[in-house]
């Protein structure tokens, strides 16, 4: 028997390694939350009608709220009785219009799109990413255009008015594409207008961080409130952890007395196990965190589970540290001051991989404590060890010297 689902039982729902699990109400049969491997919760209705089991996916959390989602459980087991058994089965309307590929517009399979890939493998970030394109620049653009009439005059408008912001014209263009390729699969669209559309070139981020900016950071750290996620940010900037690996981590992960961070593949960009050896800094960093009875998550949030994000801290460290740019925001009486970061959180994982590749550490073992699957992957590094290989040079200049004073 399940519980009575509401706003705090969902927070407290931890995801499965695999697959999806269902947790049922107590109250309303059939009503339940369905939560992925990759943390998506989404609110659905089991029933039967016609002597057919059904499934109904009522929407995603947190968009749709536990009280809402219950409400319209309610109002579609109403519309499922009926009247003298005529009921009205609420998947039926969306089977008729997946039937009716006709005239759909470019909404239509932006909507489609995204609830196809709720139960993916995509990364919360992604999907938070692609629905943000989506919202405010594909669907107002394009959104009332049927598919048919798309040409790829129409994407390369889209993508050029972008020109500003090469990088994010990009990632629509792509966005794009996929989309269109999941309208051909489907049966949906006939063609994909945005294959052939030329991406503006893009400049590798070289961005990291001097040791002056490194010793600012560190300061701006320690007098930071929530030393909490000033502790996440620390151990981002000692491993070169991508920021869900290290917002995911257990204490049960770590052996201290080894100096062991095994990463489990579900926390794992490639989904491979790692073994990460820790710095001296390191082990004395989760050793002053290390709480008396050391389970569950290294960074809890206000609820008890893992933190989900350090954007907020993130933007104050480097305010504080000195690493922003002023933009100006119009709002709806005065135009506003906000501070943007003039870095990502993910700089910091380039920056160990290049201060360890300037050097003189390899891109062998840079790739390995990076986790990288593939050598090509770790080669941007390349040009940075310029300098370790100009001291080696200069060793054997100062053996020549040398030998010619003998």
């Amino acid at each position: 028997m399940g519980k009575r689902i509401v706003e705090k039982s969902i927070k407290k729902m931890d995801a499965p390694e695999k697959g999806n699990r269902i947790e049922w109400d107590s109250e309303i049969h059939g009503f339940g939350v369905r939560i992925t491997a990759t943390g998506v919760k989404s609110f659905i209705l089991d029933y039967r009608i016609s002597g057919r089991h059904r499934r109904f996916t009522i929407g995603q959390y947190p968009e749709w709220t536990a009280s809402a989602a219950r409400d319209e459980a309610l109002i579609l087991k109403k519309k499922i009785r009926g009247n003298k058994d005529e009921g009205i089965d609420p998947i039926d309307p969306l089977e008729e219009k997946r039937k009716d590929r006709s005239e759909p517009t470019l909404g239509d399979l932006a909507t489609e799109y995204m609830q196809s890939v709720v139960e993916s493998k995509k990364q919360p970030s992604t999907r938070r990413n692609d629905l943000q394109m989506l919202n405010s620049i594909i669907v107002p653009r394009l959104g009332k255009l049927r598919l048919k009439a798309i040409g790829r005059q129409d994407i390369e408008k889209l993508h050029s008015s972008l020109k500003a912001t090469p990088y994010q014209a990009n990632r629509v263009l792509e966005l794009l594409s996929t989309m269109f390729n999941y309208a051909i699969k489907e049966k949906i669209g006939a063609d994909n207008p945005a294959r052939g559309v030329e991406a503006f070139p893009e400049a590798k981020r070289e961005c990291w961080l001097t040791v002056e900016d490194l010793q600012r950071f560190r300061e701006a750290l320690d007098s930071y409130a929530d030393q909490n996620a000033a502790n996440a940010l620390r151990l981002l900037m000692l491993t070169g952890s991508r920021e869900g690996e290290v917002l995911k981590a257990e204490w049960e992960e770590f052996d201290l007395a080894r100096g062991v961070w095994t990463k489990p593949s579900h926390h794992t960009k490639q989904k491979k196990l790692e073994h990460i050896p820790l710095s001296a800094p390191a082990l004395k960093l989760l050793e002053s965190m290390m709480p008396v009875n050391p389970i569950g998550p290294l960074f809890p949030g206000a609820t008890g589970g893992a933190r989900t994000t350090l954007r907020r801290p993130w933007v104050q460290a480097c305010k504080k540290a000195g690493l922003v740019e002023k933009i100006a925001v119009k709002g709806k009486r005065h135009t506003i001051t906000k501070f943007r970061p003039t870095i990502r959180i993910h700089d910091l994982r380039h920056n160990f991989a290049s201060h360890l590749a300037s050097n003189g550490v390899t891109l062998q073992i840079v790739g390995k404590l990076l986790g990288h699957t593939m050598a090509q992957t770790t080669m941007r590094y390349a040009h940075l060890q310029d300098e370790a290989l100009r001291a080696a040079t200069n060793r054997f200049g100062d053996i020549y010297s040398e030998a010619k004073k003998a």
